[in-house]
């Protein structure tokens, strides 16, 4: 018996070396399950962060200086449809991601060399260069023009990566996992390790990415299959093995940023009217069920859910694509992509969480959006994931029923009572009336239907608003309608959760439009 603990222990550290005693270095989906398994049986070891200092203490302007040249990609005159960038160690990206080619079943290690880059008025001496490793790679592509490769893809940083369709700017996130976000004990961010990049055929046109993902709390194998385009998607299929129990795990995670918007303008005077990747969250819920939250940058951490028992999807979405709403012409707002979730298979019952923290600025991610099962996965059993995430611009997901194109929030001027507010809700879309939104059971109020058009709404203030006014009207500039609320706010130190939504001969004709105003 001693005697097979010794090899199943040998075995296993020959397995998170990388050392594979059974394949002759032969990789493929079930040896990455098998690094994973390995890797979480064993003992978490953190990663080593040896940067030097000169790289450490880079600010962000001098870190940005250190580019790669684009005559070193990997691939680059190789004929193939994509090619390989890398980034730099340094700044907050200080530790090292092993990279690796895969061919057919064979593995090649893509080795770091400091030629590939251009330093700038950044000096480093030589050998403190040797054997750094990257911080990163992006995918190049040609997506927008035949004779362009444009970044289609990156991973930089824990498990962040984000992509671009066509005409798209990068704007918002996706991360391989969430743990513990919003928790008291703080959040834990795991971290993918290694890659492993199949050298695809030259007339290929998607592309497969495989990745290890480690942290204290759960190991991980992952494949990626990238498919660019006007709607750039990627599948995800994920192997999880958790060393131990997670209080709370963030299945496809969004990270997002919203400064302010129509709902909410700008504290300080600003020659922009909004400056947001994302202005709302959209959900198809399992009953058929649409909702929409527009965001907001609250004044303190604000955490809500939404439950349901069969995920149809969900996704930070940029709704408004006029330029004029934004008049940003270095950040192109208006250009950034909405990511839609889309799970494979049934992933049970659970909630979508929404996240916001404060920001005082546009530099931060502030807004998070991911998956949180009912039952979340049992220490040392295998946990599965499927689901596929779409980088949209021109056709994101929208319900089948009208939805909502903006919000707009003001001051009550006309009653002039205290902590009265006014919310004007455009929906735009085809109001069929033929299924999609479950009424609210809690609807207090519903404005009557206009004769010649059948259309109300209903509404739902909870209990610290009461409703002076409510009306629908057509908007002839967008060719929708308008739902106007006038409300006056009880207790100014508690959140206001709002619901609304259109009837059309007393059935729903439009998503639920769900808003919550937070505490002054």
């Amino acid at each position: 018996m001693r005697r097979e603990q010794v090899l199943r222990t040998v075995r296993v550290a020959l397995v998170v070396l990388g050392i594979c005693p059974f394949a002759a270095q032969a990789f493929g989906w079930p040896e990455l399950e098998q690094r994973a398994q390995a890797l979480a049986a064993a003992t978490f070891a953190k990663p080593d962060a040896n940067l030097p200092a000169e790289l450490r203490q880079l600010t962000y302007e001098q870190y940005q200086n250190i580019r790669f040249k684009p005559d070193h990609a990997y691939w680059h005159g190789a004929g193939l449809p994509i090619e390989l960038a890398f980034f730099h160690r340094g700044m907050a990206f200080d530790q090292a991601v092993k990279i690796n080619e895969l061919v057919g079943s064979e593995v090649h290690e893509i080795k770091y060399t400091p030629d590939a880059f251009d330093f700038g008025p950044t000096r480093i001496e030589a050998n403190k260069l040797r054997n750094l490793g990257y911080a990163g790679f992006r995918v190049h592509y040609a997506i927008n023009s035949p004779r362009v490769n444009d970044e289609v893809l990156v991973f930089l940083g824990a498990s962040y990566f984000r992509a671009l369709g066509r005409g798209q700017v990068y704007g918002l996130s996706a991360r391989g996992l969430a743990i513990n976000t919003a928790e008291n004990g703080g959040e834990e961010f795991p971290r993918f390790v290694e890659f492993w990049i199949d050298r695809p055929a030259p007339a290929a046109r998607e592309f497969t990415i495989y990745a290890l993902l480690d942290s204290p709390r759960v190991a991980g194998a992952y494949r990626f299959i990238l498919k660019p385009g006007p709607e750039t998607s990627i599948e995800v299929s994920a192997r999880l093995y958790p060393r131990e129990s997670i209080a709370k795990l963030g299945i496809a995670p969004l990270s997002s940023m919203y400064f302010f918007g129509e709902n909410q303008p700008a504290r300080d005077e600003d020659y922009r009217p909004e400056v947001h990747d994302s202005d709302g969250l959209s959900i198809s819920a399992g009953n058929g069920d649409w909702i929409w939250r527009p965001l907001v940058n609250p004044k303190r951490l604000l955490v809500t859910s939404f439950a349901t028992g069969n995920l149809g999807g969900f996704g930070l979405q940029q709704r408004d694509r006029n330029f004029s709403s934004y008049e940003e012409l270095a950040t192109r707002y208006d250009l950034r992509p909405s990511v839609w979730i889309e799970p494979q298979g049934s992933w049970g019952a659970g909630r979508v969480e929404l996240v916001q923290l404060p920001t005082p600025d546009e530099t931060n991610d502030n807004i998070m959006a991911y998956w949180v099962p009912d039952k979340p996965p049992q220490p040392r059993q295998p946990y599965e994931l499927r689901y596929r995430i779409l980088w949209q611009k021109d056709k994101e997901r929208r319900p089948p029923l009208l939805w909502v194109m903006q919000t707009r929030r003001g001051p009550d001027h006309l009653h002039r009572q205290e902590n009265t507010i006014v919310f004007a809700v455009d929906f735009v879309g085809a109001a069929r009336g033929d299924g999609g939104l479950v009424t609210p059971a809690a609807a207090i109020a519903a404005a009557p239907p206009r004769p010649e058009s059948g259309i109300g709404a209903v509404t739902d203030l909870g209990n610290n608003a009461t409703l002076l006014q409510s009306r629908i009207e057509r908007n002839e500039f967008s060719g929708g309608w308008r739902l106007t609320l006038v409300l006056r706010r009880i207790d100014q130190a508690k959140p206001v959760e709002m619901r609304a939504y259109l009837v059309r001969e007393n059935k729903p004709a439009s998503e639920t439009w769900n808003y919550i105003l937070p505490p002054e």
